[in-house]
């Protein structure tokens, strides 16, 4: 056999490998839980800026006469 062969073949059956492993998740790698993708300072002050926003709109509205 020459080197590239060999290599060639090694390659082969490394690939082969990975397939059967397709599609199988170890258990620790998968999250549990109910954690939250955001923080909740973050998610406060986002409610807090579009709650505040709205509002602020609102009273922005009602003192020019309804009319924007």
């Amino acid at each position: 056999m020459t080197t590239s062969r060999r290599l060639a073949e090694r390659k082969v059956e490394k690939f082969q490998k990975n397939i059967t492993k397709r599609g199988v998740v170890s258990e620790t790698s998968t999250k549990k839980g109910k954690d939250y993708p955001v923080g909740p300072v973050l998610l406060g002050f986002f409610v807090f800026v579009v709650i505040g926003s709205s509002l602020f709109q609102i009273i922005r509205t009602a003192a020019s006469g309804g009319f924007a």
